[in-house]
């Protein structure tokens, strides 16, 4: 685990994906972004907006660790809130990206929230790990990431009573 001073603690390369690699029972997404401007997607996300075919070895590490974790009976679930019209970059999820998710075994479940007001869902996209960790994914308005925070000390009850309402 990094440090626990008192400056945020941001996470990127390896120490980033380990935990992926480490959870014990369970990871969950909330995304509540309609765009992401991912520069490992610009050349796939262009393809796709060009009409190209999806590339067969399409996001094929990631496939990996969703199937890894599911072999050792660790979930990884994921919500994505959309509204209409959807974004180009939904668009990209919906046909590219979240079919082989599931494929290879995450749960992905899908918020429309077009016509409803905000639940009282955050405005935050976090990855929560085994009920305990909390990472917040900090982005820019054009769906920049900007970083990868470790929340120290998370409410927790907090962050699983956004989960379940996301679900």
């Amino acid at each position: 685990m990094p440090d626990t001073g008192s400056d945020p603690v941001y996470l990127d390369g390896d120490e980033w994906k380990a935990y992926f690699r480490d959870f014990k029972r369970s990871a969950f997404r909330l995304e509540v972004h309609q765009t992401y401007t991912m520069p490992g997607e610009a050349e796939t996300f262009r393809a796709f907006r060009s009409g190209e075919p999806m590339p067969t070895d399409f996001n094929k590490a990631w496939h990996q660790t969703i199937r890894d974790n599911a072999a050792a009976g660790r979930t990884m679930t994921r919500a994505k809130i959309v509204r209409h019209p959807l974004s180009s970059y939904s668009r990209y999820l919906f046909a590219w990206g979240i079919p082989g998710n599931v494929e290879a075994g995450e749960d992905y479940r899908i918020l429309d929230v077009t016509e409803r007001p905000n639940p009282g869902l955050p405005e935050q996209d976090f990855w929560m790990f085994d009920e305990t960790t909390v990472v917040h994914l900090n982005y820019r308005p054009d769906g920049t990431q900007i970083n990868r925070e470790l929340i120290r000390d998370p409410d927790i009850g907090k962050y699983l009573a956004w989960r379940e309402l996301a679900l």
